[in-house]
């Protein structure tokens, strides 16, 4: 605690972190003209601090949340993320690294922190000026902790010092490559340099050793390639809770995920408990380490998780390595190129809407045959590949489809070619993905609506069914792997 008062002491005020300040006011939102007003109105009003805060939230403009990742956290989420997961705190160092109106500070408080041992961050001026006068009124504490300022490149000089850090930090903001390079080697991330990773990685660079971080991010974070060295790291910590909060963002329309984690090495048969619609289990932590890119897949059962060791478990080859890949055409310009009827000069082109288990709908779209003015073209020779398999882009399951006509397609579908010396061939490749366990396996592991090449190139290929039967069926493959599909849809491993 004595090395936060020492910066408080040495830095806060100073001239540093005042041009600090001042660098992030240059970028304010469109309400610029209104923000001395807010401030006011914080300072002098006997309006209440809450009624203040609602008000504002709502004068935020989409473009601006947009560009800040800024969605402040309802206030259910902040008390099921901290109510679970804080001990005996009155003498403990709290921090939130994005405090937005305090949400979170103020629940600390409920829960015993005391208000001297609460440091905050945000690079909103009015935000800050919110979370100081909720925290004087709820305890007569006049806060100089709670900075105007980027954590981000605060975080870099601040000392070891935080017992516990909880925040919502923002997701996908918008920064420039060289900050986000910047931000990724001072941290150490990786490649995973989206805004709510770099926060991750400098929220646990300011954790005490024992500490606790508990964080409300994106879905992607958990399931996505790009967050991969952060997963790795979530996962070399022993992570305490993970929490599911469906979508709880309006005009938002990804998910809303938890982790809370210990900053301390797990132990071999570390227990993560997993909340999801309500209900909770428990599974070890290692295996999410053993998933493909060590996918954090919560919402996975211990009982699926068993299914899915033992599909894994059985010979398989995958994909990678095996395959040539390509995206559809890119026109640049949809709207304008392409038409909904067929012309001289014309050719038809499929999109991904168009792909189906069942087989190929009859195309409704068409572009001109001369190529050269479009934006991006795979290689000519992929679509006119004597059998190539295509497959829809965004998609709640895989569909694949088998052309042998040298169709083209637009870059709502993705192409794929096995090598010539891969055992299976196009249509086997095809009845196999389409199947129901592949796409239970998918959705358990990935959860994901968009079909990733990457992902694709992990999936467990049972070659050797095929050996045995040479056209696919869904009974004879759950029977040759040993597991049968239950009444309700899951799967279990035959005893």
């Amino acid at each position: 605690m004595e090395s936060i008062h020492a910066f408080e002491k040495n830095h806060a005020g100073t001239e540093k972190l005042i041009q600090r300040a001042n660098k992030s006011l240059k970028n304010r939102h469109d309400h610029e003209s209104t923000t001395d007003d807010y401030l006011n109105l914080i300072r002098n009003s006997e309006v209440s601090c809450q009624k203040l805060g609602e008000v504002y939230q709502k004068s935020l403009s989409e473009a601006y949340r947009n560009k800040e990742g800024i969605y402040y956290t309802p206030e259910s989420i902040v008390s099921s993320l901290l109510d679970g997961s804080v001990e005996e705190v009155s003498e403990k160092k709290f921090c939130d690294p994005c405090c937005g109106s305090g949400n979170f500070i103020l629940r600390a408080i409920e829960l015993g922190f005391r208000p001297e041992n609460i440091v905050g961050f945000d690079v909103d001026p009015v935000a800050v000026e919110l979370t100081k006068r909720r925290m004087f009124e709820k305890t007569g504490y006049k806060s100089k902790s709670i900075y105007h300022i980027d954590f981000l490149e605060a975080a870099s000089e601040l000392p070891v010092g935080f017992d516990y850090i909880f925040t919502n930090p923002p997701w996908g903001k918008k920064l420039s490559k060289m900050k986000k390079n910047l931000y990724a080697s001072i941290y150490g991330a990786g490649k995973s340099n989206d805004s709510s990773s770099l926060f991750f990685f400098a929220c646990l660079k300011t954790l005490n050793p024992n500490g606790k971080l508990g964080l409300l991010l994106p879905e992607s974070f958990f399931n996505i390639s790009t967050f991969e060295d952060a997963r790795i790291v979530a996962l070399n910590c022993e992570i305490e809770r993970l929490v599911d909060y469906k979508k709880p963002f309006v005009g938002l329309l990804t998910r809303a995920q938890a982790i809370v984690l210990r900053l301390r090495r797990p132990n071999h048969e570390r227990q993560t408990l997993c909340e999801v619609n309500g209900t909770r289990f428990v599974r070890k932590q290692n295996r999410f380490s053993d998933n493909p890119k060590s996918i954090i897949n919560l919402f996975c059962t211990p009982s699926d998780t068993v299914v899915l060791d033992h599909i894994f478990g059985k010979p398989h080859l995958t994909l990678s390595g095996r395959a040539k890949w390509g995206l559809g055409i890119v026109t640049g310009n949809n709207k304008k190129i392409v038409r909904s009827f067929p012309g001289d000069g014309y050719i038809p082109v499929y999109k991904g809407a168009d792909i189906d288990t069942k087989g190929l709908k009859e195309p409704t779209s068409f572009i001109p045959e001369d190529f050269s003015g479009f934006q991006q073209v795979a290689p000519i020779e992929l679509f006119q590949a004597q059998e190539k398999l295509v497959y829809r882009f965004i998609s709640s399951r895989l569909r694949f489809y088998t052309d042998a006509n040298q169709r083209f397609f637009l870059n709502s579908a993705n192409m794929m070619i096995p090598d010539t010396d891969f055992p299976l061939s196009c249509a086997q490749l095809a009845d196999l993905l389409n199947g129901d366990l592949m796409n239970w396996l998918f959705i358990h592991i990935y959860n994901t609506h968009k079909i990733l090449r990457g992902d694709l190139e992990t999936l467990p290929i049972h070659a050797d069914y095929f050996e045995k039967y040479h056209e696919f069926e869904e009974d004879t493959y759950l029977d040759h792997l040993g597991i049968r599909k239950e009444s309700n849809g899951t799967y279990r491993v035959k005893t």
